[in-house]
């Protein structure tokens, strides 16, 4: 479990998709489906906040829109976090794959989809707009609900409608998606039954995890790491239709 954190507090700085990793490792040791969520969900916390302040550099100029879309995220993950203790999963594992291919679509695409609509009304924008705003609450209800690749469907909508790098839109990926795992945690400690020494183990993993991630994914170049994103996404396709 501890190996598991190390490794998904890794790729959840780099890119997302952690939970695919920690999620399986909490099953695979007998806690039950829902047990497994919530106790990872608690304890990729830490892991999520020590992944934004290793991008903190790429987040300066980015205060207002990190704290208006934060606020949007709460909202969608307390919402996500009931559902999980209130719906049957098997909607969520039916769309996840394709909001998932449609996230990778995003990133690979959307850079010259962008670039295409120049010439129309079409513009990125560099502010919240009513698209970004519904978009990014839509994944934080995803990301309280269960969370992987939460990060490649941001890094997704971020690369189609937010004006900035791949490297600035990461960080700010990093602080939404720790907000929706935050808010939802506050909701299971409540409401749901947590194996703490589970969450625990995670948790101390996914921070030395999140530091090496920051200290790699900082330094990749846009293409790589468009590379990995798309890498890891269909990794995550993989695993969920397995």
């Amino acid at each position: 479990m501890f190996a598991a954190g190390i490794a998904a507090g890794t790729s959840n700085t780099v890119v997302g998709s952690g939970t695919l990793i920690t999620f399986p490792v909490l099953l695979g040791i007998g806690l039950g489906p829902v047990t497994a969520n919530v106790s990872n969900t608690l304890g990729l916390v830490p892991g999520s906040a020590m992944g934004a302040w290793g991008y903190r550099r790429e987040l300066l100029g980015q205060g207002r829109r990190a704290v208006r879309f934060g606020c949007i995220t709460a909202a969608g993950g307390a919402l996500g976090g009931v559902l999980l203790l209130t719906l049957p999963a098997k909607a969520f594992k039916t769309i996840v794959p394709v909001l998932i291919v449609a996230a990778l679509l995003l990133v690979v695409f959307g850079p010259r989809l962008t670039a295409a609509l120049e010439h129309t009304r079409h513009r990125a924008r560099s502010d919240i707009g009513i698209a970004l705003v519904a978009l990014v609450f839509l994944t934080g209800v995803y990301g309280g609900y269960f969370g992987a690749a939460q990060g490649v469907l941001l890094m997704g909508i971020f690369g189609l409608l937010l004006t900035e790098s791949l490297q600035r839109q990461n960080a700010l990926k990093n602080v939404l998606a720790g907000v929706a795992n935050a808010v939802a945690a506050i909701v299971f400690i409540f409401a749901a039954h947590i194996d703490w020494a589970a969450a625990g183990l995670v948790a101390g993993g996914a921070v030395l995890g999140a530091v090496l991630g920051a200290r790699v994914g900082r330094r990749l170049s846009q293409p790589v790491l468009r590379a990995v994103i798309v890498a890891v996404g269909i990794a995550a396709i993989v695993k969920l239709l397995a």
